[in-house]
């Protein structure tokens, strides 16, 4: 994989994204702590302290219990045992037992509403404090820059280009960059940086030869890209030339099948009309489900192996494949709705009856809904291979994924899926970091990493549906406490309400 991460480390800084540099210790006991300074210790300046929590700090290390958190301005400074914690005078203590601190949440693959008063808070009071946006917009990068100065309430985010696709495109041309030579791919990568993206997004109908392109344009302009395995490139492939995520499971199956040169012969004949979604996914639907049906191990073994080896991260959105697969059991009257866009909410109805379940015959229909029980076994596969697995959800793309909420959705099928609930929750907190190359600073619940963290009223590690259970958020640093959670769910649902204005 191309050493370029350590490139988005440094341009998301600049964007202040991780403002205030790692002050990294080595944490060789659990009090180790970063030094207050004397005059903030003296005054308790900025000091917070939560007193008798339980900490899960996702590094995989036991639940340390009745713990101290020692916060100071932005960051982490000291996690140890109660009595070997000194608590400055003048600290603001928050003393919660029976409570467990987690790391803040990421969702790492979402396509916010562009709705301030919804977006950027609905992440906030389900404990995600940071995002991946998997498109780019004018309004996405106004946002990070708002909630970087502090004017607007948001989670972090590492934003990606315009949409980068073969011509031409299922997508929406007006939204996203289609690419027909090598020439125009190249240039799309320039163009990316130009506008300040932090990643290249390249999706399904991308040609091979121009995915090729477009891995050897990044390495030279030190971008990472990532995005969908186009249907004509082999998921090992787009493993070896350096795409650091693979997102959703389309055409992941067919390096694992016995059928792959069949299959390879279907894609390469398989043509599909500018916009045309929905007749894409219908013959992507065969192809997946031959290919699931004629699973290889052997052949498994061999790719797995090579994403394992080369850190290649896939985020599976198994919450996209819930409403696509079984549409039929999307809770319509689902209570979180109200937390969205009348007119959305409106859109998704009409998308889920004549896009989703549009068209399909009674065949296709119980396909589908196997589909689901084979999606699940494969990412268990993965995660038992040891190729990272990511939790991202596609919310505000997909129907139905509801902003904020749908992760711990993502959370709970990812155990459904044979992930342990230390590893869903490492999916969506140390892995990502790591993934972006942000782990020295977010991730883990560590002195020296930033004050993003979430308290749950539950153990996850007993039950991963106590991951909805969140009591307090902290956001670089800044508290949003009980009260603060049910005054912004009551404000997001009274936005979402008010009727669209043209």
């Amino acid at each position: 994989m191309f050493d370029i991460m350590s490139d988005l480390t440094s341009r998301v800084g600049r964007r202040d994204v991780l403002r205030a540099g790692a002050v990294m210790v080595a944490a060789g006991t659990a009090a180790a702590a970063v030094p207050l300074g004397r005059a903030a210790a003296a005054a308790g300046e900025r000091v917070l302290a939560l007193t008798g929590v339980t900490v899960i700090d996702a590094t995989g290390c036991p639940p340390g219990r009745d713990m101290t958190v020692l916060v100071h301005e932005e960051r982490i400074v000291a996690v140890g045992r109660r009595e070997a914690v000194r608590v400055p005078a003048g600290a603001t203590i928050l003393d919660l037992p029976g409570k467990f601190v987690i790391p803040g949440l990421w969702d790492a693959h979402v396509h916010s509403i562009p709705a301030e008063r919804i977006s950027p808070p609905l992440y906030l009071v389900n404990g995600i404090t940071a995002v991946r946006e998997m498109s780019g917009s004018a309004l996405l990068h106004e946002w990070r820059d708002r909630v970087d100065r502090g004017e607007l309430l948001g989670p972090r985010s590492v934003i990606a280009s315009r949409i980068v696709d073969g011509a031409p495109t299922i997508g929406d041309p007006a939204a996203f960059v289609e690419v027909a030579t090598e020439a125009q791919s190249r240039e799309a990568v320039r163009r990316a940086k130009r506008d300040g993206a932090d990643f290249v997004k390249v999706y399904s109908r991308l040609p091979a030869n121009l995915h090729r392109a477009i891995a050897e344009e990044a390495r030279w302009q030190r971008i990472p890209f990532a995005g969908h395995c186009p249907d004509a490139v082999p998921l090992s492939t787009a493993s070896a030339v350096g795409q650091y995520s693979i997102e959703h499971l389309y055409s992941t199956w067919y390096d694992t099948s016995a059928r792959e040169k069949e299959l390879r012969a279907r894609i390469a004949g398989l043509t599909v009309g500018r916009s045309d979604y929905v007749a894409w996914m219908h013959e992507i639907h065969r192809l997946e489900w031959d290919a699931a049906g004629s699973y290889s191990p052997r052949k498994a073994a061999a790719v797995f192996a090579t994403l394992a080896r080369n850190r290649t991260r896939i985020v599976p959105t198994l919450a996209v494949y819930r409403v696509l697969d079984r549409p039929d059991e999307i809770a319509l009257d689902d209570e979180r709705l109200k937390y969205v866009p009348v007119a959305v909410v409106e859109g998704w109805r009409w998308a889920l009856e004549n896009i989703v379940k549009g068209g399909w015959t009674p065949e296709e229909t119980a396909q589908r809904h196997a589909l689901l029980d084979h999606r699940l076994a494969f990412v268990g596969e993965l995660a038992r291979a040891d190729v990272p697995v990511i939790a991202g959800t596609d919310s505000g793309d997909m129907p139905f994924v509801i902003p904020g909420f749908s992760l711990h959705d993502e959370l709970a099928t990812l155990v459904r899926a044979g992930l342990s609930p230390l590893d869903a929750l490492r999916a969506a907190t140390i892995e990502p970091a790591r993934m972006l190359g942000l782990d020295d600073t977010l991730g883990t619940v560590e002195p020296g990493k930033l004050a993003d963290l979430v308290v749950l009223d539950a153990d996850p590690l007993a039950d991963i549906h106590n991951t909805t259970r969140v009591h307090t958020v902290l956001t670089r640093g800044r508290v949003i406490s009980p009260e603060q959670r049910t005054r912004m769910l009551a404000d997001i649902a009274a936005a979402a309400a008010e009727p669209a204005t043209s």
